[in-house]
């Protein structure tokens, strides 16, 4: 793809690197067949080939409108594209940055900055979440019925945070929403990993990993945030700490991206680099440890829902798979295993529409086959599965 770049895009720090992604693309179209939006809505502007064509205008100099915007607006960010595509466009990446740019040119309606305002300002600041997820659970009795599926219900937990002091440490990060939706979930977790003789460490003032902030084009906020957990997570990395473990994989794929999204900081790069390399998946690490195998798990079929995060972003494949058959789970195969259920951090409550679209796909695809327990990799999914899903949907950390 031939580009001509504005000089004010030139000049931006990150210029060659758009220019590099723009040229990538062959306008092949492969994308297309793997995007949701695209299946969902038929509009070739709501694909990841015609947003990369509104991209290349915006970088361009044509006049950003807010058709644009709802274009970009509508991606999921799964980044099933990326997974699709023979020549390697890093869609995600560009995204990101034409929609920072699109944020500072397109005014917003009230009630859009409203919501956008209230999301940045309460979901990432994990005490705020619990008391306003404390104050919804008080009052689910009294909702409709129809509200009230999608408020969850947390169960009480007996379990403690392991004691033992292990000789190998990884930190392991909590979340934003996780430990008011599923505190239960680093938890076991925890449990697991003290079998495995590896010593868990919670981060007490860990902030935001960014995500929701920088999905949001909301760059400053999410770079603050960074540059908050790298401060705080470095002491960690210079006492040889083993691993960053996220068990929810939109926060993983966030982390790990912090190497490019800090690229052109001359204090936090290298720091930002050393963070995403030593961050993986909880099934990631697991999977590389000799777990006993056992029949634990025989006779009950599961289908596994694997995240955009993690399958997409991460390009984590069968490891949550190889780890519950190890341990005698059936695991049922499903059709669309590539597609998203439509959660995609808030654009869930952003683009509703699509959002339960997709949703009843990929409950159709999951229940097909009656398994006993829907299991998955991110909190973010579990929830939205859970709003609709006729059988129980579990973090997969529960089987183990």
């Amino acid at each position: 793809m031939q580009t001509k770049l504005t000089p004010l895009i030139q000049k931006r720090p990150d210029s060659a690197e758009i220019d590099s992604i723009l040229r990538s693309c062959v306008h092949c179209g492969f994308c297309n067949a793997t995007c949701p939006t695209y299946n969902v809505l038929g509009d070739e502007l709501d694909g990841p080939r015609g947003r990369i064509y509104l991209l290349k205008q915006l970088f361009e100099g044509s006049d950003i409108t807010r058709a644009t915007q709802s274009h970009l607006d509508r991606c999921l960010t799964c980044r099933a594209c990326e997974t699709t595509c023979p020549s390697g466009v890093r869609y995600g990446r560009l995204l990101d940055i034409g929609r920072g740019i699109v944020e500072l040119n397109v005014p917003r309606s009230i009630s859009a900055k409203i919501v956008r305002f209230f999301l940045r300002t309460v979901v990432p600041y994990r005490r705020r979440f619990k008391f306003l997820f404390f104050l919804v659970q008080t009052l689910r009795p009294l909702a409709p019925r129809k509200i009230k599926k999608w408020i969850p219900v947390v169960s009480s937990h007996s379990d403690r945070w392991p004691a033992s002091k292990h000789q190998r440490q990884v930190l392991l990060l909590e979340g934003c929403v996780q430990p008011a939706l599923a505190p239960a979930i680093n938890l076991k977790v925890a449990t697991v990993l003290d079998k495995l003789a590896i010593t868990p460490l919670k981060i007490k003032n860990e902030g935001c990993c960014g995500a929701l902030s920088h999905h949001l084009a909301a760059h400053q906020q999410s770079t603050d945030f960074i540059k908050r957990n790298i401060d705080q997570w470095w002491p960690y990395v210079e006492a040889g700490i083993e691993a960053i473990v996220s068990t929810a994989s939109g926060c993983g794929v966030m982390v790990k991206d912090y190497g490019d999204i800090m690229q052109y900081d001359a204090v936090y790069a290298e720091k930002a680099r050393r963070i995403a390399a030593l961050t993986c998946d909880i099934s990631e690490l697991i999977l590389a440890e000799k777990i006993p195998v056992s029949n634990s798990g025989q006779g009950t079929s599961v289908a596994f829902h694997n995240p955009c995060t993690l399958q997409h972003g991460q390009k984590v494949l069968n490891a949550v798979e190889t780890i519950l058959q190890r341990q005698g789970y059936q695991l049922l195969e499903t059709d669309g295993a590539q597609d998203c259920c439509g959660s995609a951090g808030v654009y869930s409550f952003l683009q509703r529409a699509i959002a339960q679209r997709l949703l009843a796909d990929k409950l159709f695809s999951l229940e097909v086959m009656k398994p006993d327990v829907i299991v998955t990799a991110n909190v973010g999914c579990q929830m939205h599965l859970q709003s609709a899903a006729r059988v129980p949907v579990i973090h997969w950390i529960d089987l183990l």
